[in-house]
């Protein structure tokens, strides 16, 4: 596949004025340049500290969600928290239901089952919690608006509390907290639904003149919540992050730590989130267990911990299995009769739409074509799909809906529901539409942060990246392009899997490691000429540090 490999402008003059007032090197400053951080803000997004928290109480109607939660607490009211399956609901649930037990306030949650009742409120299930007096929605309740209308008419008081986005009508609720309301005063409008949790619970403890440590101390969740729902990690999120990842690397939270010490990451960083803790959780919910992920939160108990972590990763292992099956047959599929299609639309009887969301991002990865997954159970098909930078795919769906019976999400992904006997009609609609879009002429582009050579590189100025940390959206890796090194040494490892390469620039000799780029290794050969563009990181081993590059795309030298 083409891929275009573009780097950042360069502003030398700028980058040099940063790293003499900050003490840091002019690769970490073109870096911060090229992440968009202000001058003003560079102290901030390298050293954030609990002081760079906005005030909670600029959030729309967060005063009087406070008003209604603190009424209902001191005149003892049955209240329920409804939440989402994933983690970000998941967390969002610990997190207000653990303040208000430290309060010596019980409350009760509810969690609809992915399988059977889909995302966010339904009617079947505020029937079954009439006899509650406040229902406080976490991570939900934005989009809501007759599900909130026959909850209040049945004399439940709802406050709303999320992060998506809402449509023209708000939910006529007690109080609709979300940074993303038009008329919105909030510095930042990219929390998580677990950071608007957090806000609420400092709001609620700046009301009743508690000490800062009763909504800090549970950052180490907050912070879990958020990496994992891949919102921008700047700003407000990246202070989430930072300092919640201190406090995740010596969590007091039992089931946390029972997690995190069968998954047996070295280090407690985004990664670690990311792909081990992020994964299992959400395994609960796809998988119809959701309320396996809450109570592992929950439990004091290490022995029920334990056993819960055990559930947990089997889910997990259950999952990758079907995850890979599905993918097989997708693959196969797309080869027979697909491949040659700008777009890929496909469904079948034998998936399990829990995980065909993972299975469509990694086709659209592996084709750069947006795809669209639809398994059918009898006549009814649900899916999921996901899309390439620069195709708007939930407009697509737009134009294309006259064949199904719903769909929603963003331009990168989306649900959809259709009927299996109009699957045909929707899938050449859908494709006519891509005829006649510019989509073809998409190039995926790689975005370099800097061109460097292997002599401007040493342990120091890698460590220095690690400032940046943690990554994830909107602060992804730093990215380098090295030009016309010689390939000293190549081989492959895990059989044939990965790609190990030793690279020489004049006397200096770095390894390289391309993950999952073995295949690539019948390509090239010592004495080769290459460009490489990869991510620089410190391999720690047996008390060494060495520098390492972890390969992304490689290239023969012209």
């Amino acid at each position: 596949m083409n891929k275009k490999w573009e780097c950042y402008p360069k502003n030398e003059t700028l980058a040099k004025q940063i790293a003499q007032e900050h003490q840091i090197s002019e690769l970490l400053a073109e870096i911060l340049i090229n992440r968009g951080v202000e001058a003003s803000q560079i102290e901030k997004f390298l050293h954030p500290t609990r002081n760079d928290f906005h005030d909670p109480f600029l959030m729309p109607d967060m005063e009087k969600a406070v008003d209604r939660i603190l009424r209902a607490m001191d005149q003892k009211e049955k209240i329920v928290i409804y939440g989402d399956y994933d983690v970000d609901g998941i967390t969002s649930i610990t997190v207000l239901k653990k303040f208000f037990a430290d309060r010596g306030i019980t409350v009760d949650w509810y969690i609809p089952n992915r399988l059977d009742e889909g995302y966010g409120l339904n009617k079947d299930a505020i029937d079954t919690l009439r006899d509650y007096n406040l229902m406080i929605t976490v991570d939900c309740g934005i989009s809501g608006i007759e599900e909130v209308a026959y909850a209040m008419s049945l004399g439940i008081d709802v406050v709303v509390t999320d992060h998506h986005e809402p449509t023209e009508v708000l939910p006529e609720a007690i109080a609709v907290v979300d940074a993303k309301r038009k008329d919105n005063q909030y510095p930042f409008n990219q929390l998580a639904g677990v950071g608007v949790c957090f806000k609420l619970i400092q709001a609620i403890s700046i009301k009743l003149g508690l000490d800062a440590k009763e909504y800090l101390k549970y950052l180490d969740i907050v912070c879990v919540g958020t990496i994992s729902d891949i919102v921008p990690l700047v700003d407000e999120n990246r202070v989430i992050a930072k300092l919640g990842l201190l406090l995740v690397a010596q969590t007091k939270n039992i089931g946390l730590y029972s997690l995190l010490s069968s998954i047996g990451y070295k280090k407690i960083d985004s990664t670690s989130v990311s792909f081990g803790v992020a994964p299992r959780i959400n395994a609960c919910g796809r998988m119809g267990h959701e309320k396996e992920a809450l109570n592992l939160f929950l439990t004091d108990s290490a022995e029920e911990a334990k056993a819960i972590t055990e559930r947990l990763n089997a889910y997990n292992a259950e999952r990758q299995v079907m995850e890979k099956k599905i993918f097989e047959e997708a693959v196969n599929m797309i080869e027979a009769s697909e491949k040659d299609k700008a777009g890929i639309i496909l469904g079948s009887e034998n998936w399990h739409h829990g995980v065909i969301g993972i299975v469509s991002s990694k086709v659209t990865d592996l084709y750069f074509k947006p795809s669209v997954l639809i398994c059918f159970e009898g006549e009814e098909g649900k899916g999921s799909g996901r899309s390439i930078p620069g195709f708007d795919l939930h407009h697509a769906l737009t134009e294309c809906s006259q064949h199904l019976t719903r769909f929603g999400g963003h331009s990168m992904a989306v649900g959809v529901a259709v009927r299996k006997s109009e699957f045909e009609d929707f899938k050449t609609e859908f494709e006519n539409f891509l005829q006649n879009s510019d989509i073809r002429d998409i190039i995926p582009i790689v975005r370099i942060d800097e061109e460097v050579n292997l002599k401007q590189i040493d342990l120091e100025t890698v460590k220095q990246i690690e400032l940046l940390e943690p990554f994830g959206e909107a602060n992804k890796m730093p990215v380098f392009l090295f030009k016309h090194v010689k390939i000293y040494s190549i081989r492959t490892l895990s059989e044939g899997k990965h790609l190990k390469l030793a690279v020489k620039e004049d006397q200096v000799i770095v390894d390289a490691i391309g993950f999952n780029l073995g295949n690539l290794a019948d390509e090239y050969t010592i004495e080769d000429y290459v460009d490489i563009v990869g991510t620089l990181e410190v391999n720690r081993f047996n008390g060494m540090e060495q520098i390492q590059i972890n390969l992304r795309e490689i290239r023969k030298s012209y």
